[in-house]
């Protein structure tokens, strides 16, 4: 994440939150996609049975090719941002679109498996947007127990591990979820660690963590809602982990670790 990140959606009601994003960008706009998930059906018993969680697959794969679309400003309470950005890279070219698709295509089953029906903010990676706001309305229609963003970081090269944010408080807009968000950092922060062995991130934050107020899909949700930089996608040794799939399969299991901690 070079630039800034956020936000929520979900596939299903996604016409009638157009709205939240203005007029400009459809929703999730999808080019001749593959069988791709949206709200998932859930077997009746697990320890997730009747747990509502939405996943956020940062950016999309057709934002590079709609810099209008993307860069057209939107409102996150503290200021204006653009509707989405195109993310960052390794220096070997591998996308953290895609990497934030792979990784929430991972951990969706493994949910599901828990009992918990799952919800993605977009249905493949070759759309454009959605809009931050229209993410963070997503999770928000689906009321979810718990809606985690994956991003992957684009920092100076020499900082390397990962950081979860958790949502600073805008008064009056956020204020119900902020303690709740910060057990689910927490939860995230803790499970990530053990299942992946990064290291806290060397560059940012304290302990992993870091909270912030310049994120759309934070502010704007009233659901607990959090976002994880997975690594730092310019670091080497973060670059070699985040580019193997079985790594990445290992992320995948550690975040449901943590989300399994928080919702039980």
């Amino acid at each position: 994440m070079c630039a800034y990140r956020t936000g929520f959606v979900v596939v299903v009601t996604l016409a009638a939150l157009t709205t939240a994003c203005g007029t400009a960008v459809p929703v999730s706009r999808e080019e001749t996609l593959p069988a791709a998930p949206s709200a998932s059906r859930t077997p009746a018993g697990g320890a997730l049975a009747g747990k509502i969680v939405v996943i956020d697959p940062g950016h999309n794969g057709g934002n590079a090719a709609h810099p209008a679309e993307i860069n057209r400003q939107v409102d996150i309470i503290t200021g204006r941002k653009p509707c989405n950005t195109t993310g960052t890279q390794t220096n070997a070219g591998y996308l953290e679109h895609a990497f934030t698709w792979d990784v929430a295509n991972r951990l969706k089953p493994i949910l599901e498996k828990m009992g918990a029906k799952v919800v993605l903010t977009r249905p493949g990676d070759k759309g454009v947007g959605p809009c931050v706001t229209e993410r963070a309305a997503i999770g928000n229609e689906a009321r979810a127990d718990a809606v985690l963003s994956i991003h992957g970081d684009g920092a100076a090269p020499s900082g390397h591990g990962f950081h979860v944010i958790v949502p600073g408080l805008v008064s009056g807009h956020n204020d119900q979820i902020i303690k709740p968000s910060r057990r689910l950092g927490v939860a995230i922060r803790n499970a990530y660690r053990d299942g992946t062995d990064l290291p806290y991130a060397t560059y940012t934050g304290v302990d992993g963590l870091q909270t912030r107020t310049d994120l759309g899909g934070l502010n704007l949700s009233v659901r607990p809602a959090v976002f994880i930089e997975c690594g730092n996608m310019r670091n080497r040794g973060d670059a070699a982990k985040m580019s193997d799939p079985g790594f990445r399969g290992r992320m995948a299991v550690a975040l449901a670790a943590g989300l399994r901690k928080y919702l039980t």
